[in-house]
Formats: structure tokens, C-alpha cells, sequence
């Protein structure tokens, strides 16, 4: 089973343990208004129900930063796989076209796009991202004490952190699908830390190492599913597992998940953390900036 963490009392060595062993927890008393994530929710499904017409007016191939829509089928995550059954809205930190950062050419950096359709949208998931980015900074220093390091750690990589919300929306699985097609397909999460919300159709399973089996992770009411990056694991030398995940919705309904995926300052630079070397041990990885590992990661699903 995955552990549910509550996030008010709990201790670090359970939040160790939970990153060593599954890579994949569920936090509690988060702090996020409920009602803001039913609004979320609720928008979600309300854009995806636009025709295609108007999602495809704010198509992520219109962005010079991979934000807005993604038709089904435009991602393969897993490698040697059908293209996942999914639709996608890509949302980040606002940034305009003259902002120094865009003009410099920072990866995944500028301004967003909005369905025109939809009054309030953007607003909504402004504040949301706001909420989630919050959070995910909160659990950043929880890790750095997990991993015997003072909280303020990581303060550094959290400044100007770069951050993804993907809103998704899956259709019901057909019944003869295409050889090896997936809601979602077997991959892990490139960044630091993932938040997951999901509604209650399930569908989320994690690779069990142990037993070399899928087990499902279902949705808890209230609770996000969070778990860790690749680049977190680079950076602890792989003492925290990014772990293998995919999505098969056979609910027979529509499904809807909201991942918020936080990546960290572009510029950041990556290298094994010295509580995470044993005695003699080496790094199994050379340093590198959050933004190299990003476009690296991407390259593979989208090449």
C-alpha cells in the first residue's frame, strides 16, 4: 500500500522511509481549500468540453513555451508504445514576451494561453497554481530534513522556481484498444516533486519494485498523491525513487486528473547531496542545471 502522510505532524523519518521505498505518498490537512479544488475541477471539465474548434485556438503548438492545449494522442511517455490516450491544458507562471528570462530563452518560460470561452479561467487556475506552488515548497524543505539537511536547503533551487499545472482528461478506455495503448503510459515524472489530484475514477497504478507488479493508488477524498522526480532522485544519488506509473482508465467514464509538476529555478545547478554519498561511494550522475535536465527529459517524449 502507498503511506498517507498528514501534513501537519509528520515526522521526517516517515517521510524518508515513504521517499526510499515507494517514491509515492499521499498528503493530508494540506492546507488547500476544497472548494477551490472542486472550482478547478469543475473549469477542467467545462474546457474540455469546448468544441475543437476553440481548443485547438489555443493549441500548445500556437506557444513558444509549450503552454495550452495537447489533442489526444500527442504524447508517448511510454517508449515503444501507442501515444497516450489523453488531452492535456498546459498552464505555468505567467511571464510576458519582453520579461528577460523569455528573451533569453529559458526553457518552457513565457506567457500562457487562454481559452477566450471561458470567463474566470484564468483567474481560477492563477490562483490555484499559486496554492499548489506553495505547497510543493512546503513539502521541498520537509525533504531537505528528510535528507539531513537544514530546511532552507533547497532555498535557491525554490526561488524562481519553474512549475507546470496540466489539466487532463482522459476518455474511457476502448474495448479493443490499440496494442499496448494507455491512458497514460509506464514513465516517470521528470522534475522535482509532483501534486496529484484526482477525481474518483481511478486509474493510477505505481510499479511495486518488491513484488514486480502494478498495484493501484485510488483516489483518496481530500488527499493529493505526491511523488518524486527524476530530478530529485538524480540529486540524492537514487536514495529517493522516482518510480515507474501509468494510467489505465477502465471506470467506463471520463476521467479527470490535475498534476502540478514543480521543476525548480531553470538555472540551478544539480549535484549529488553530500548526505546521500557514502563513505567511498561516487556520484552516478554529473551535475547539471534543472533547465538541461528538462529539455532532455522532454526530448524523449516528444522526439
Amino acid at each position: 500500500a502507498i503511506v498517507a502522510l498528514d501534513l501537519l505532524v509528520v515526522p521526517v523519518e516517515q517521510l524518508r522511509r515513504a521517499c526510499c521505498e515507494r517514491g509515492f505518498f499521499y498528503i493530508c490537512n494540506h492546507g488547500i481549500d476544497q472548494a477551490l479544488i472542486a472550482s478547478v475541477f469543475a473549469a477542467s471539465r467545462r474546457f474540455f468540453d469546448l468544441p475543437m474548434v476553440e481548443k485547438l485556438a489555443v493549441d500548445k503548438r500556437l506557444s513558444p513555451c509549450n503552454r495550452g492545449y495537447e489533442p489526444l494522442r500527442a504524447q508517448t511517455l511510454e517508449r515503444g508504445a501507442a501515444p497516450d490516450l489523453k488531452e492535456g491544458f498546459y498552464i505555468g507562471a505567467e511571464v510576458a514576451m519582453d520579461d528577460p528570462r523569455v528573451r533569453a530563452g529559458r526553457f518552457n518560460t513565457g506567457p500562457n494561453q487562454w481559452p477566450a470561452e471561458l470567463p474566470g479561467f484564468r483567474g481560477l487556475m492563477s490562483r490555484y497554481y499559486d496554492a499548489a506552488y506553495a505547497l510543493a515548497a512546503t513539502l521541498v524543505r520537509g525533504l531537505a530534513q528528510s535528507l539531513d539537511l537544514p530546511a532552507h536547503h533547497f532555498d535557491a533551487y525554490l526561488n524562481d522556481a519553474s512549475a507546470t499545472l496540466r489539466l487532463l482528461h482522459y476518455p474511457p478506455q476502448p474495448a479493443n484498444p490499440s496494442p499496448g495503448e494507455k491512458g497514460c503510459g509506464e514513465h516517470t515524472d521528470f522534475g522535482g516533486v509532483t501534486l496529484l489530484l484526482q477525481d474518483d475514477a481511478g486509474g493510477l497504478q505505481v510499479w511495486d519494485a518488491q513484488r514486480a507488479a502494478w498495484i493501484d493508488a485510488p483516489p483518496v477524498p481530500g488527499a493529493f498523491v505526491v511523488n518524486i522526480g527524476d530530478l530529485f532522485a538524480r540529486w540524492t544519488n537514487d536514495r529517493y525513487v522516482s518510480t515507474l506509473h501509468r494510467v489505465i482508465n477502465r471506470s467506463g467514464r471520463e476521467r479527470y486528473s490535475i498534476p502540478f509538476f514543480f521543476t525548480g529555478n531553470l538555472g540551478h545547478r544539480v549535484e549529488c547531496l553530500p548526505t546521500c554519498l557514502a563513505a567511498g561511494e561516487s556520484p552516478k550522475y554529473p551535475v547539471v542545471t534543472v533547465e538541461e535536465h528538462q529539455i532532455a527529459c522532454y526530448q524523449r517524449t516528444y522526439g
